[in-house]
């Protein structure tokens, strides 16, 4: 039975998420600031946060980024409303897994809450292989040949797979245009920064969150690029 952890300074918002999780079987905690989350966390076993943005004392951005620099992978969903647009994109950026905005349905919620569980529970402890690549949120299954970024299924065509696995498997290295080009066309670069650069755009404009701020794919200025090791 997994423990989902509750955290919102609206008491009469957590008992209603607490009805419906528990509804679903979930083992239920509940918090009402940050620092009341973090110490659950620190002293319990919880399986997934579900985080307020705007709170008290301690609010959701900087919770997050604690736990992350803890290195604690577990999937936090933030619970923000309409006008916290720009706090999700950072959020999502500093390494959240997914938002909900209130008011919610609690189908969604739950939907939100069992995909982001199903996605942790089937990588989040497998080490890494020949098969299996990640980093941060974005992992490369070569098996099904699928890449998925924080709990979504991203469609790409072959040259931006072979593209992006050739950069994620060699993650923090970075790539001339030229080796990427010879490694993805296998043959001879003359002339090819325009190809090479379009399929970056489109690879971020599909797996990042605001692709002129990119948090996985980075350009080496007058280098190339690489995939950051997150």
């Amino acid at each position: 039975m997994y423990t989902i952890l509750v955290c919102d300074d609206d008491s009469a918002i957590v008992d209603a998420i607490a009805i419906y999780l528990t509804q679903e079987s979930y083992q239920v905690r509940k918090a009402y600031n940050g620092k009341e989350a973090l110490d659950i966390i620190h002293n319990e076993q919880i399986h997934l946060l579900l985080l307020d943005i705007m709170m008290p004392i301690l609010d959701g951005i900087h919770t997050m980024i604690a736990l992350r620099e803890e290195d604690n992978s577990m999937p936090i969903i933030f619970l923000s409303a309409k006008s916290e647009d720009t706090d999700k994109i950072v959020g999502l950026n500093l390494g959240a897994d997914d938002y909900i905005t209130k008011p919610f349905n609690p189908l969604e919620l739950t939907a939100r809450v069992k995909s982001a569980l199903r996605r942790y529970t089937k990588f989040g402890s497998i080490p890494e292989s020949k098969n299996l690549y990640q980093t941060g949120g974005l992992i490369i299954d070569d098996e099904k040949k699928e890449v998925w970024v924080d709990n979504e299924l991203i469609k790409l065509t072959p040259i931006e797979y072979n593209l992006l696995k050739l950069l994620v498997k060699n993650k923090g290295k970075v790539f001339s245009i030229s080796e990427i080009y010879e490694q993805i066309w296998n043959e001879p670069s003359f002339g090819v920064d325009n190809i090479v650069a379009v399929h970056i755009r489109h690879i971020r404009e599909k797996i990042e969150i605001n692709p002129k701020e990119p948090k996985y794919l980075k350009v080496a200025w007058g280098i190339g690029y690489k995939v950051e090791d997150l």
